[in-house]
């Protein structure tokens, strides 16, 4: 909540690059969400609170657990970034819509997710979960989130405990 940035991957890959956040884990999943929410709130478009905020980031915290992507299929930051569209739409088991639309959101967020595993990568599932979520916010709402002008190109990968995918990663450069 300390940046004025109204683009999401500008505002991960600060948090990503930080020493005390592992390669691997959920913290992670709360700088996606974080990450999202304060870009929106940042944008204006949309009246977002720190309040709200902090709720799409206690909401991830429920149910991005470690280990999980290998365990269930559900890699932590797909219901991180639900949790903000839940946030955002007002989604509730009584109300259709607003959940069936945070559902699809989801759902486009681990497909995307699933086209980088082998072996998983929490850095590369926060990029490409972020770079749909653009997409989604634009079609949703009609906010249009800024991209980086450049390339990401990852600068972590020899953290990684089970080796990274190197050349079959998006973010991969020799």
């Amino acid at each position: 909540m300390n940046t004025d940035s109204a683009n999401p991957l500008e505002i991960a890959e600060f948090l990503m690059a930080q020493d005390n956040i592992p390669m691997l884990g959920c913290e992670n999943a709360w700088i996606a969400a974080g990450a999202l929410m304060t870009a929106l709130k940042n944008e204006g478009t949309i009246r977002i609170t720190n309040e709200q905020i902090v709720e799409a980031l206690n909401r991830t915290k429920k149910q991005a657990i470690g280990g999980y992507c290998g365990l269930t299929g559900v890699c932590g930051i797909v219901p991180a970034i639900g949790a903000c569209f839940s946030v955002l739409l007002g989604a509730a088991c009584p109300k259709g819509q607003e959940t069936a639309m945070t559902m699809r959101a989801a759902a486009r967020i681990v497909s995307r997710i699933a086209e980088e595993t082998g072996p998983c990568c929490c850095k590369n599932f926060v990029r490409t979960g972020l770079s749909e979520a653009i997409n989604i916010v634009k079609e949703y709402f009609n906010v249009l989130l800024p991209v980086p002008s450049k390339a990401i190109v990852c600068t972590q990968s020899s953290r990684h405990p089970h080796g990274c995918r190197a050349s079959k990663c998006s973010y991969f450069k020799l």
